[in-house]
């Protein structure tokens, strides 16, 4: 499921946003501004981010600069009522990847951040092939040469999560956080018991290993190809 972020300071437009997102199959958070979002972005990974231009604290324009000297990869949508040619060549400028203008039409915000997300190649749609390993995020359902791989939801979304980005490190709070959605019961030690069970499974896949980055927590990385 890909991870959206909302920032927004009109909170009814921001809980309409969100909530339409969600009901078409997207783990969504809502922020009313720049300074919540960055704070957001330090806890936890995203796949996009939709944003107003206009609002308190930090604005749009300073949140996509931030953003981006840290971050290159990650799309950004400006949701805005600011439709001069400024206020989108300076958009663009800073690096965000489309644009679209208030009042919208939802099903049009629908597709555009579909068609980024095929783009970035995170869609929630598409097929994750690693090696051997199939994940099909449509069925839910795991495959190793063709064979089905028995693996519970969460297995299968920590997982997706750790293939889509190899190499990145994700810290046992941060996959606490968003897999486990601070279930009083979780501890780091849960994060643990789960990739030890995910190493098991998939002990036959050839495509990638599961490794463990010491004081901070795990990351995925793709076998070379002989």
């Amino acid at each position: 499921m890909a991870s959206l972020l909302i920032v927004e300071d009109d909170r009814e437009l921001n809980n309409s946003v969100c909530a339409y997102l969600e009901g078409n199959g997207y783990n969504v958070v809502g922020c009313a501004n720049g300074e919540e979002a960055l704070n957001e972005l330090g806890k936890r990974e995203y796949d996009l981010i939709l944003s107003d231009i206009m609002m308190p604290k930090v604005d749009g324009f300073t949140l996509v600069e931030n953003i981006r000297s840290k971050n290159a990869q990650i799309p950004i949508i400006f949701m805005t009522a600011r439709d001069d040619k400024f206020s989108k060549q300076l958009g663009y400028k800073l690096g965000v990847d489309d644009y679209i203008v208030k009042p919208f039409d939802i099903d049009e915000l629908l597709m555009k951040i579909g068609a980024i997300l095929r783009r970035t190649n995170i869609t929630i749609n598409e097929k994750l092939i690693v090696g051997n390993l199939t994940l099909d995020n449509i069925e839910h359902m795991a495959y190793v040469n063709g064979e089905e791989l028995a693996l519970t939801v969460r297995e299968f979304d920590l997982l997706y999560k750790l293939l889509s980005y190899p190499k990145k490190t994700f810290t046992r709070s941060q996959l606490m956080e968003e897999f486990w959605d601070y279930d009083s019961s979780a501890t780091s030690r849960t994060v643990d018991v789960y990739m030890a069970k995910l190493r098991d499974k998939t002990s036959r896949c050839d495509g990638f290993e599961i490794v463990t980055v010491h004081g901070l927590g795990y990351k995925v990385v793709l076998s070379e190809k002989k």
